[in-house]
């Protein structure tokens, strides 16, 4: 499947992860958001990238992330970490902000794990609680599969793995952490959104709101890709909080929650050892 990229823009830094860390296939790709970086302290190491040593990937322009590719293992999966991700606000195309998906996709991977720090709508996903993503609502403006040539009109009706949903649940019960399922709105930023606007995200059925993960989805699942997609609510959504919002909070409050994302995540990462990637 033809990902748009040519192979002479990735080629040094896939030079690089194959001798720090072999030419197998990884197993599985996750994407952290902003200021969910803890679980990237977990993995066991064979590699730490840093985005800046290599020219394909654009510059980040937002605090929160670190801007390095984690190469390792994660409860026994070859993983590929990306503490840092790229957003439509900076100018970047839905393609161009997915440049991890297409990397890890050049490196065998077939599961792909999405993580962001999200506004939480539904009254019930307040600062701390997490959002199992069962679906979404693209309003960025973008999508990733426009320009390229090959089957983009890609059905995406099971998008997100559900699967995975009965158990991880049960799990989060048991480890006391507050997990729900829902829909994610994806809108481009970087201002917040108007109380009218996320009036009108909830009438549209959406449980939070983010600025990014959906274009990553897209992509994952046109690559062959298993995709699952977690939230952490780090802040009511506009004109639900009683106050502004800003970014420092945002990155506050996911430091906070980091533990418990690094929990979920490897649950997921049992239960995906269990079943293999179902794609």
């Amino acid at each position: 499947m033809n990902d748009g990229m040519a192979p002479s823009e990735v080629t040094p830094l896939l030079t690089a992860i194959n001798a720090a860390a072999g030419s197998e296939p990884f197993e599985l790709a996750i994407i952290l958001g902003s200021g969910l970086g803890a679980l990237a302290d977990q993995v066991e190491t064979a590699a730490v990238l840093a985005y800046a040593d290599y020219d394909c990937f654009p510059p980040l322009a937002v605090a929160g992330h670190a801007g390095r590719l984690v190469v390792g293992r994660l409860d026994d999966l070859r993983v590929l970490v990306f503490a840092g991700r790229f957003h439509l606000y900076q100018g970047l195309t839905a393609l161009q902000a997915g440049l991890p998906v297409r990397i890890a996709h050049r490196l065998g991977c077939r599961r792909l794990l999405l993580t962001n720090a999200a506004g939480g709508i539904d009254p019930e996903l307040v600062p701390g609680h997490f959002l199992f993503i069962e679906d979404h609502l693209n309003l960025l403006g973008d999508n990733p599969l426009r320009g390229l040539r090959e089957n983009t009109f890609l059905d995406l009706s099971t998008l997100y793995a559900r699967r995975f949903w009965p158990e991880l649940s049960a799990f989060a019960v048991r480890a006391g952490i507050p997990l729900r399922s829902g829909v994610l709105a994806a809108v481009p930023g970087p201002s917040y959104e108007t109380p009218a606007e996320v009036r009108a995200l909830r009438l549209l059925g959406a449980a939070a709101v983010g600025m990014s993960t959906v274009s990553e989805a897209i992509l994952g699942r046109y690559l062959g890709m298993e995709v699952a997609g977690l939230s952490f609510i780090a802040n009511r959504a506009a004109g639900l909080a009683g106050g502004p919002l800003s970014h420092e909070e945002v990155l506050a409050a996911a430091r906070d929650g980091g533990m418990g994302l690094a929990e979920l995540i490897r649950e997921l990462c049992r239960l995906w050892q269990r079943t293999g990637p179902d794609c």
